[in-house]
């Protein structure tokens, strides 16, 4: 499962409160101006809000329109009652172990928690 990223980034805050993500967008389009290949893997609460079945956040919309691969990990969407076949078709589910080959081909990592 390698993407031949350039950056991966952990995203662990909810869509759904706070600004992390906000925050995160301006640097992932500088980024990608250069580009840059991105990922951000959705862990923790990073998956709450990007069920089709609600309503998916402003930023989320805009992450999702950006030249980004955007991972989400299955059991925190499984702990959060969210059904992999109900998030935005963008976002690839993905176990730990893919978890670990996305990281392990990616040679910088950054942990946005």
């Amino acid at each position: 499962m390698t993407e031949n990223l350039d950056i991966i980034y952990l995203f662990g805050f909810s869509g759904l409160t706070g600004n992390q993500l906000q925050r995160l967008l301006p640097i992932l389009k500088s980024q990608i101006k250069k580009n840059t290949k991105l990922g951000l893997v959705l862990i923790h609460d990073g998956v709450i809000g990007i069920s089709t079945k609600g309503k998916i956040p402003k930023q989320m919309e805009e992450l999702l329109s950006l030249d980004v691969v955007v991972f989400a990990l299955k059991s925190d969407l499984k702990a959060r009652g969210i059904a992999p076949e109900y998030i935005a078709d963008k976002i690839k589910s993905i176990e730990y172990d893919d978890l670990i080959d996305v990281i392990d081909a990616t040679p910088k990592v950054i942990s946005w928690m």
